[in-house]
């Protein structure tokens, strides 16, 4: 888990400086109604990073644990559209920071016990997958080459 954690921090050092380098006003267009804005995909991203912590920490003291949540109710609610994009980068990254300093920290054996997500999945599969979530959003914030994610 060490390994995913040091891949994690590259990633999210990597983006975080084209992040805040980014125009305000650029976070708040929408493609169309039914399109997150670039906030809501970082408060997306947010929300990903809370729930991926709970996940990260209850699997080491619970027998598989289930935790999902709607992530269209979530953006809602959160109210990210009308966030500072500032907060909402410095936000993503301190979270991201956290889940590397679980990871580090994860016990080698508890990279194969369970967390049920829609379906069970082992500590490490989520944490690789979480990262490729990551690339994915991140990509799509930034106007980069899309990274296929399913």
């Amino acid at each position: 888990m060490k390994a995913i954690a040091e891949e994690l921090q590259l990633c999210i050092d990597q983006y975080a400086g084209a992040l805040k380098t980014m125009p305000p006003e650029a976070f708040d267009y929408r493609s169309s109604p039914a399109k997150w804005s670039r906030k809501e995909i970082i408060g997306h991203m947010i929300d990903s990073a809370q729930s991926n912590i709970r996940r990260f920490v209850m699997a080491q003291y619970e027998d598989s644990p289930h935790i999902v949540y709607d992530q269209d109710k979530w953006v809602v609610i959160m109210n990210y559209q009308h966030g500072d994009p500032k907060d909402l980068v410095d936000l993503w990254y301190l979270l991201n920071k956290q889940v590397c300093e679980i990871l580090k920290n994860t016990p080698v054996a508890a990279a194969q016990w369970f967390c049920l997500t829609q379906e069970p999945h082992t500590l490490e599969w989520l944490a690789i997958d979480y990262i490729k979530h990551l690339r994915h959003h991140l990509n799509v914030v930034l106007d980069l080459e899309p990274v296929a994610y399913p």
